[in-house]
């Protein structure tokens, strides 16, 4: 017998029977939270607080997995609290705080950031600026140089593409589409 009502996103929905009910709590439309009511009830409760739907609620429940380490963390383990002697103060906060701080880095840095690209930044300007979207191309931005390509016949390619050539030459964009640091 259809005599389930929940309400969700969109108001009440119902009526449901049963079987609905311990599908919708299954495959997680119905939560803890959810206010239910059946015929016979005197007002709406939440799910969780009607026993034969408090089982499968507890069934339905995801096991909570173990969040993955966090990346400053690998390898290194945290950073000490520094220690400072009775009666000196704590430096201050600035950009410069790994200078003041031995074996302290503000920036975690990563290796691949490092790395040198094999493609120059003057040649990437210059072919930007003669032939639209190539430069991009040439830089690995392959989705911005398609797209100047496509444009170019409306002349916003062009504008577009000329204006992008002028800012890969004034340094702008300093690293490839691999994260690389270009070559000057």
């Amino acid at each position: 017998m259809a005599d389930w009502y929940y309400i969700g996103h969109y108001g009440q929905l119902g009526p449901f029977t049963r079987e609905q009910i311990d599908d919708f709590v299954l495959d997680r439309v119905i939560m803890r939270e959810t206010y239910v009511w059946q015929a016979g009830m005197t007002d709406w409760v939440t799910a969780e607080r009607v026993p034969d739907l408090a089982e499968i609620l507890m069934r339905a429940e995801p096991v909570a997995a173990v969040p993955p380490p966090s990346p400053i963390a690998v390898g290194r383990g945290p950073l000490p609290p520094p220690v400072l002697a009775p009666g000196t103060a704590a430096p201050a906060l600035s950009r410069d705080l790994g200078a003041s701080t031995p074996g302290f880095e503000p920036y975690p840095r990563s290796e691949f950031a490092q790395q040198r690209s094999d493609r120059s930044r003057a040649l990437g300007g210059i072919l930007n600026l003669v032939l639209p979207g190539v430069g991009r191309i040439y830089l690995g931005y392959s989705a911005v140089g398609v797209l100047q390509l496509l444009l170019t016949p409306c002349f916003v390619g062009y504008v577009w593409s000329f204006i992008d050539g002028i800012l890969i030459l004034s340094g702008t964009v300093r690293h490839d589409g691999y994260g690389r640091v270009l070559g000057e």
